[in-house]
């Protein structure tokens, strides 16, 4: 495989928040950008710097045609508004798998916290038992190790695992469809845990340089790579809204309980709300990851301080009046001596 060729990296999920992020981090790194699309023409109206390829990710050929050439396949792709993962989810990265194999291209897998069932908590590691309790977190260890039965047959694979995702683009996310509503003034938090009770948060600029530099040592990485990330560890489930009401400038923003009550009623009717309802625990129980096998591969973790994070990210739902200006920068994590670093 020459230079060039392993310098295209295809993306399965560009519209999405994570695919998106991923596309663009490795752009600026001088990768050149191809991506899957059902409606490619649409696609490329909107990011003209990708190239778009008409196809489906759950069409092993289309998959195949478009990563052909590629050094890197970005799995980033889910069903929409988590319709129909039964049937879809494992197609979809059998398509990826099959393409991976006959090109040599890497793998990237975002992963999540749902392959973990109650006899890893509180502090969950790479290594530590995939034993899910939902029907999401069964789908996603098969995936797991759909991938990992691939890399014993000579296909390389990363899998990155972080917190909830906030941040420009995460568009389908508890920080921008649960905590505010994108496109209107934050008048109040709807805050889904209790005050006590830690949670883990992941900023998608963050994941992505960390996938990017993770990607940039993939030649010298187990074959089967995973790696869990700090990002922000909300230690009591009050840090975030402390964030929010820092960056609206408003220190006495309501926070509001999220109704799980009611979404025994409304689920049958918004797959989106059935969904949530099973990821409760996430919410009840104070789960983080240590990074440490991370930090000892690309060093100090990539780290945007939060009041940046929070501020841009409700900047980029439309949440703030349009005058006021942000700015970004990545920052490595800070670390006392001695102390363990924790993904958030």
């Amino acid at each position: 495989m020459t230079s060039q060729a392993r310098q295209i990296a295809l993306i399965l999920g560009a519209t999405g928040g994570i695919g998106g992020a991923v596309a663009r981090t490795l752009k600026a790194r001088g990768w050149t950008i191809r991506a899957l699309s059902r409606d490619a023409a649409k696609a490329a109206a909107r990011s003209p710097d990708f190239e778009w390829v008409q196809g489906d990710a759950m069409n092993a050929p289309d998959v195949l045609a478009a990563a052909e050439g590629a050094g890197l396949i970005v799995h980033a792709v889910n069903p929409p508004g988590y319709r129909n993962w039964g049937t879809l989810v494992l197609p979809m990265i059998d398509s990826t798998i099959a393409a991976a194999r006959a090109t040599g291209a890497t793998v990237l897998l975002p992963g999540t916290i749902y392959n973990f069932g109650p006899d890893a908590f509180p502090l969950l590691h790479e290594t530590s038992p995939q034993n899910p309790v939902t029907a999401k977190g069964k789908i996603r260890v098969e995936m797991e190790r759909r991938l990992e039965a691939a890399s014993e047959e000579g296909v390389r694979v990363i899998v990155v695992r972080a917190g909830d995702f906030f941040g420009p683009g995460a568009a389908n996310s508890w920080f921008s469809q649960g905590l505010v509503t994108a496109g209107k003034p934050i008048a109040a938090v709807t805050y889904p845990g209790r005050k006590g009770i830690g949670h883990q948060w992941a900023y998608l600029p963050d994941v992505a340089e960390t996938m990017a530099r993770l990607v940039d040592r993939r030649e010298t990485l187990p074959a089967f790579a995973v790696y869990h990330m700090q990002g922000f560890w909300d230690d009591d489930g009050t840090k975030m809204v402390s964030a929010i009401r820092r960056a609206t400038g408003n220190p006495r923003l309501k926070v509001k309980a999220f109704p799980w009550w009611m979404t025994p009623f409304v689920a049958p009717f918004v797959p989106l709300l059935k969904e949530l309802r099973e990821m409760r625990y996430v919410w009840q129980e104070p789960l983080r990851m240590p990074n440490d096998r991370l930090v000892a591969v690309i060093g100090a973790e990539p780290w945007t301080p939060i009041d940046e994070a929070v501020r841009t990210s409700i900047a980029a739902l439309g949440c703030l009046p349009p005058e006021q200006p942000v700015q970004q920068r990545v920052l490595p994590a800070p670390r006392k001596p001695g102390s363990v670093e924790v993904a958030g």
